[in-house]
């Protein structure tokens, strides 16, 4: 349990958890269980179910007595538009959203209420790890996406924390931050970020609370994955569009090791010595997740995450400064692809 010291300076907090799922009952029971096991209780859980076809129902059914749970069906809008759903049912001054993939370590409300009685911020978020019994695909991915290598291991760091950019797989803001600038917008992708940055320009405080991170699941293939970063990397142009000055060096990168790859293949029909750099590229991401995930398999897996992960994002990067940039096309208009793909 909590010690009494923990609340000498503040009053006890309530948080108000909102999860949208979609077609993941499997997922979200695992989630719900693992809130049954927090150390600290003072929460509520809303569910959203935004028309799927393989509901969740039964499975919230199995949590009514153990957690204070709310479940309610809604047409498909995307995950942001749910969240919003959620939001509007929420009775406490904190809303916390987990995506229905992710599972909660017991301590997760604890640390949370530690910093936030010592801290003062808006918002936070938390980075997320990979628990020994995911899959050797979940591993390789959460490798490729938090490797120094792959995304320069920004995600999750405690650099920059005045500009912190909390992401919705695992993210606080108060209500009345969140109600101050409406919610999540109608972006299908990218709208964490788009909420972020205008909670930044409203003037609102955000910080990383580094022990409140989550076990989080990811894409179970790798096909998955691909269609997941390919519209992140589209993302970054529309939220470049709507928030000018948002885009840094550091997400043309990819794109760039794109290019740079495309044109080692055509140099190498001249110099075919010019493809020991990407070879020289895999064997130091094959050993540094071997240094970190301690398994050949994962090690070997990493390799084709992040190519999967930079080429991927980089792609999709590249057709939106096409579509958008270029061509001038709208952002729905240039791509009509459900988040859910």
């Amino acid at each position: 349990m909590v010690s009494f010291v923990l609340f000498k300076k503040k009053a006890i907090m309530y948080f108000s958890i909102i999860i949208p799922v979609f077609n993941r009952p499997d997922e979200l029971d695992e989630l719900l269980l693992s809130l049954c096991e927090q150390t600290y209780n003072k929460f509520e859980v809303i569910i959203v179910e935004d028309g799927s076809e393989l509901k969740s129902d039964k499975v919230a059914g199995k949590y009514i007595g153990k957690l204070n749970i709310n479940y309610f069906e809604k047409v498909n809008s995307g995950p942001g538009l749910s969240r919003n759903a959620g939001a509007e049912r929420a009775q406490y001054d904190w809303l916390i959203f987990f995506d229905s993939d992710c599972i909660i370590p017991e301590h997760y409300l604890e640390n949370v209420v530690i910093y936030l009685t010592d801290h003062h911020t808006d918002a936070y978020g938390g980075p997320d790890a990979a628990l020994p019994d995911f899959t050797t695909v979940q591993k390789a991915i959460n490798y490729s996406m938090t490797s120094l290598f792959t995304t320069g291991g920004i995600r999750g760091s405690k650099k920059s924390m005045d500009k912190f950019h909390p992401r919705s797989f695992n993210l606080g803001v108060t209500k009345k931050a969140f109600d101050s600038i409406g919610g999540y917008g109608k972006m299908r992708f990218g709208e964490d970020i788009d909420f972020s940055l205008r909670l930044l320009k409203s003037g609102y405080k955000t910080a990383l609370i580094s022990d409140a991170f989550v076990f989080h699941k990811r894409r179970s293939t790798f096909r998955q994955f691909f269609k997941q970063v390919y519209n992140s990397g589209i993302a970054r142009i529309n939220l470049h569009l709507l928030h000018p000055g948002s885009l840094k060096v550091v997400h043309t990168l990819p794109a760039c090791f794109v290019a740079g790859m495309a044109a080692m293949l055509l140099l190498s029909l001249i110099y075919p010595l010019v493809l020991l750099i990407p070879l020289a590229y895999s064997l130091v991401v094959f050993i540094d997740s071997l240094i970190i995930n301690k398994s050949l398999k994962v090690a070997l897996y990493s390799i084709g995450s992040s190519w999967i992960q930079l080429t991927s994002y980089g792609t999709g990067f590249l057709s939106a400064v096409w579509k958008r940039l270029i061509l001038k096309k709208g952002e729905f208009k240039a791509f009509e692809k459900k988040f859910y793909d």
